[in-house]
């Protein structure tokens, strides 16, 4: 496989064995790779890849050189932790970014964003505003949605349904005649 290394002084073209990729491509978590090249060693990121349409062989890639005082954008995985109270209560979890941008050190970035959301109602959204770092930078607007909680058509309020319950059972004792108290027909 062809691939091209940028971001030092000039680009450095070599080539590899297209399984020597398989960990690196085949993974939706982002790495940090060091490429050897006989005794010189480069520290670097996956920045592009091209597959082909039929086969999905992998046809090109191109690196990004890393230095320790250089800034760099690059896509992060978000986890996310535990399962929303909205979704027990019946709603749906959604997705909107499986991955965020981010522009760090390179001994800054990190290997996911774990978010915890155990604590999700009904309606609640994470903005990318809530996950601020002093590590890092996002490349996306504050107001950017990265999962929430939205109704479904079944969905069950748990707290409400308690104190309806007791409510209705309480209704249903006093508006009910004691049997022997019943008015008598003439």
């Amino acid at each position: 496989v062809p691939c091209v290394l940028y971001g030092g002084d000039q680009p450095v073209h070599f080539s590899a064995a297209e399984l020597a990729f398989s960990k690196l491509v085949y993974t939706p978590n982002a790495h940090t790779v060091v490429i050897a090249l006989g005794d010189v060693y480069f520290n670097a990121v996956l920045q592009d890849i091209q597959f082909h349409p039929v086969t999905e062989n992998i046809l090109h890639i191109d690196f990004y050189q890393l230095f320790e005082d250089k800034e760099i954008a690059m896509d992060i995985p978000v986890i996310l932790n535990g399962i929303p109270l909205g979704v027990r209560a019946g709603g749906v979890l959604r997705r909107n970014r499986r991955k965020l941008r981010i522009k760090a050190l390179p001994t800054n970035l990190p290997d996911n964003i774990q978010i915890d959301i155990a604590g999700l109602k009904i309606g609640n959204k994470v903005y990318v505003s809530e996950l601020l770092n002093d590590a890092y930078n996002f490349l996306h607007s504050d107001n950017t949605v990265v999962c929430q909680v939205k109704q479904s058509r079944v969905t069950v309020d748990i707290e409400d349904d308690e104190e309806e319950e007791g409510a209705e059972g309480a209704e249903g004792a006093e508006e009910a005649p004691a049997e022997g108290n019943a008015p008598a027909e003439a």
